[in-house]
């Protein structure tokens, strides 16, 4: 198995043939997608969903019926392609997933409620959960967190306790555009102190392999 953190929430993960790009949107390099067999999608704002990113593949795209709303006034030339996944449903794109949640996490009491779908996948045995834009549970023991570190709606005392409650062995920092270097050093060493013993946190440059 080859997991690559890409720009800002954009994960990779490759295995036995199925190369499965999470989240790749404006911060990520189109680059993101070469090769994709399938592309999942969290949900509509533009740091993890870029029409322009799809098209430089050919994959099919998983996600909720808000982002397929969107790209049918974006790109209806790529809704053939797309396939609406429900909370909790299960489906197979080379390895098999979970969607997990519904909702955005809060941004601001006067803005509406996103919609967000996290996704748990299982490569060979190993569980990987990639949250989106929430602070939802998995609902199931994880070995491996895309944590998010750095949001408007997020602060670091939630990034920890989030991460605790998890309760993955290994918590990868993603979603990390938000903050300048220092302040993702600063989260780097917050995590470090305050996670319990059993759970690591890593912090990698974009583009390199977990």
């Amino acid at each position: 198995m080859r997991i690559t953190k890409l720009g800002h929430a954009c994960v990779r993960i490759e295995h036995d043939g199925a190369v499965v790009v999470l989240d790749p949107g404006v911060f990520t390099d189109a680059e993101a997608v070469d090769g994709a067999t399938a592309v999942l999608i969290t949900h509509e704002h533009p740091d993890h969903y870029l029409p322009d990113h799809l098209r430089a593949c050919d994959a099919p795209v998983f996600t909720v019926d808000a982002v397929a709303a969107r790209i049918r006034e974006d790109a209806p030339d790529l809704l053939e392609r797309v396939t609406v996944v429900a909370p909790e449903e299960r489906f197979d794109v080379g390895v098999p997933v979970r969607a997990v949640g519904e909702l955005h996490a809060v941004i601001h009491e006067d803005y509406p409620r996103f919609f967000n779908s996290g996704f748990v996948l299982d490569v060979a045995g190993t569980s990987i959960y990639h949250p989106g834009d929430a602070l939802t549970l998995p609902g199931q023991p994880v070995d491996l967190l895309l944590a998010p570190v750095s949001a408007p709606w997020l602060k670091v005392s939630e990034a920890i306790d989030f991460v605790r409650a998890v309760g993955a062995p290994r918590s990868l920092g993603i979603h990390d555009r938000v903050y300048s270097a220092a302040g993702l050093g600063m989260v780097e060493t917050h995590m470090g102190n305050l996670l319990p013993d059993g759970q690591e946190f890593v912090r990698l440059a974009d583009g390199a392999d977990l």
